[in-house]
């Protein structure tokens, strides 16, 4: 795999990232060493962490992710210099008391104490890329869907502060560059607009939702990062298991599921889009339509994410070596252009069901 330059900055990486949300609930410290061990032996130069990791957060795992990737680094000699590092300072903790004791904001000297609290978590000396987990204003984002004037709070940091409280990080030698992740096209622009018009640090990347049944980011997110020059850090490529085909038969719960699905085994994953029937009923569609040109669902939901000219990197989540290798082995595989046919014909008639 050839590396990939992260939008205007001078990170480089492979067009597939590691994702670490597993790390420190379904998988245990030393499985996620073996794992990171894998990947990079495999060639895979990105790894992708968040201060609120693992995913679903709770009081007593927050912060683990970020433990046990440090914890790697130190008994890995070389590991670090080979890396490219990110992680994220979450936005908004509303219903997370754990998290800035549940505050509603993200200020300047949040997002300093959180960067030098993750250094420290991560044992090293800078993050290379920093990203803002979800936005500080309201926005419709982990299933939502309808932008709201009536909830647009302007006593809430600004985009500028934001950046600001980054151009601190950037200038002290603690961050490389700096991304977002849950954005939207209006976020983007100011983030840039602001940028360049104050001489502040430039996002170097988007980190959103994209797949099959996930494809909201064409909907003019995809044309303003193109202009921009900003990257695609795709996320989700399997829809949260949706779109291996493990819950083809059984549905994502009752009798028969499988239980060490997240879908199944977290009722909070579940009450987001992956968990809507609708998102199932499309994914169904998707995996029979695999199945009939000779592929396994994972295999071409994988493609799909792999060769589509919005997608920088694509970030994979895995519970095991068996996992990964299989992630990392559909690199390569083609959709032909009838496939690719029938993939859009479904989602024309479906649209985002996982949204």
């Amino acid at each position: 795999m050839k590396t990939i330059q992260l939008g205007q900055s001078d990170l480089h990486v492979t067009p597939i990232c590691l994702g670490t949300m597993t790390f420190g609930e379904q998988v245990a410290e030393a499985d996620a060493h073996a794992i990171l061990s894998h990947a990079l032996a495999r060639g895979v130069n990105f790894i992708d962490a968040a201060e609120v990791y693992p995913v679903p957060t709770m009081a007593h795992t927050f912060n683990d992710t970020e433990k046990i990737i440090g914890n790697w680094l130190a008994k890995t000699p070389g590991a670090r210099q080979k890396l490219v590092l990110a992680t994220k300072v979450a936005g908004p903790a509303r219903g997370m008391p754990w998290v800035r004791e549940g505050s509603i904001d993200l200020t300047a000297a949040d997002i300093e104490a959180a960067c030098n609290d993750s250094l420290k978590r991560l044992k090293t000396d800078v993050i290379d890329l920093y990203q803002i987990h979800w936005p500080v204003r309201h926005v419709p984002s982990f299933g939502a869907v309808y932008f709201d004037p009536n909830k647009v709070n302007p006593a809430l940091s600004s985009i500028e502060v934001q950046l600001e409280a980054m151009a601190r990080l950037v200038k002290a030698g603690k961050v490389r560059a700096i991304g977002l992740s849950n954005e939207t096209p209006y976020g983007v622009h100011e983030f840039v607009r602001l940028a360049e018009q104050h001489g502040l640090p430039r996002i170097a990347s988007v980190q959103n939702a994209y797949c099959l049944v996930n494809r909201a980011l064409e909907n003019g997110l995809d044309e303003t990062m193109h202009h921009l020059g900003v990257s695609l850090l795709g996320y989700s490529p399997l829809g949260f298991g949706l779109l291996t085909g493990k819950y083809d038969d059984t549905g994502t719960t009752g009798p028969g599921a499988p239980q060490e699905g997240r879908i199944a085994k977290y009722e909070s994953v579940r009450k987001q889009r992956w968990g809507r029937p609708e998102a199932l009923a499309s994914a169904r569609r998707y995996n029979a339509l695999a199945r009939q040109h000779g592929l396994t669902p994972a295999q071409m939901a994988l493609a799909f994410c792999y060769t589509k000219w919005q997608v920088a990197s694509t970030i994979i989540g895995v519970t095991s070596i068996a996992q990964l290798d299989q992630d990392l082995d559909a690199w390569g595989t083609t959709l032909s252009p009838e496939l690719l046919a029938a993939i859009d014909a479904i989602r024309w008639e479906d649209r985002d069901l996982a949204q």
